[in-house]
């Protein structure tokens, strides 16, 4: 009896020849082809002005398209939002606005009752590690503990699919890499699926399943490396040999994409 075909995995984010203009004609994007399946983490790195975070900001719906197709779980970015979150370099926490309420924003503005959105926000906190600061206010609080509010945030509305643009790059690297560990065992637990968006190649390979390496001028994709580490993933993999062995090749894949 012969196997059955494997499946292929179920992609979550398809753009199909997507391009984008700008005002003023530039072509940021040049007929984009890309596919994420579920439960995947995607990572975006590429030189400046490739295109990285305007990938993002197609898939959110924030700018539209100049031409191509871009679907999330079968839906237009506009009918997928609630399916969404974003989370920015900028933690964008409202100031004037408690750690507790900054993180049920989302649900306050769903019109969750007060006593589900409690619930929901004392977990996340528990979650992220900073129940002791909810009544404190985001001027109080260090980088690390804003973008830590920012992910709960991020995570009330329970979404499927998380955006990251550069969400880690004004810590410093102790910081930093602390992040990304805490952002892998979240993961774990809720099973989202992640396009990331990063300059840093030692973080995408720590953190992904997939990295895939823009080109600029116009951005289009030069390479698409599957990382190929298994998960959970823990400090001790920074020092291990097949991690530096990627880094390596990511490294020589990102200057290859740069502009003569």
């Amino acid at each position: 009896m012969n196997a059955a075909p494997e499946r292929s995995p179920v992609a979550q984010v398809e753009l199909s020849a997507v391009s984008k203009k700008y005002s003023g004609g530039r072509l940021i994007l040049d007929g984009l082809t890309l596919s994420v399946a579920k439960g995947e983490f995607v990572s975006l790195v590429g030189p400046s002005g490739c295109g990285k975070s305007t990938v993002l900001k197609l898939v959110s719906g924030l700018t539209p398209a100049t031409s191509g197709e871009i679907q999330i779980d079968g839906m237009t970015s506009k009918n997928a939002r609630e399916t969404m979150s974003f989370i920015f370099q900028d933690a964008t926490l409202l100031p004037w606005r408690t750690v507790h309420a900054n993180v049920g924003l989302g649900l306050e503005l769903e019109r969750v009752t007060a006593e589900k959105r409690n619930a929901t926000v004392d977990g996340l906190l528990d979650l992220v590690g900073l129940s002791h600061v909810g009544k404190a206010y985001p001027r109080e609080l260090s980088g690390g503990m804003k973008m830590r509010v920012s992910i709960a945030r991020a995570l009330a509305t329970a979404p499927r699919l998380l955006l990251m643009d550069e969400p880690f790059a004004a810590l410093d690297e102790i910081s930093r890499d602390r992040l990304n560990e805490e952002l892998l065992r979240l993961r774990q637990e809720q099973k989202w699926t992640v396009v990331f968006v990063t300059h840093s190649v030692a973080e995408a390979v720590f953190l992904s399943s997939r990295i895939v390496v823009l080109a600029p001028n116009p951005g289009r994709i030069h390479a698409d490396i599957p990382v190929g580490l298994s998960y959970p993933r823990t400090a001790e993999l920074r020092s291990s040999p097949e991690y530096e062995q990627k880094v390596v090749e990511v490294s020589r894949l990102l200057r290859e994409a740069r502009p003569s």
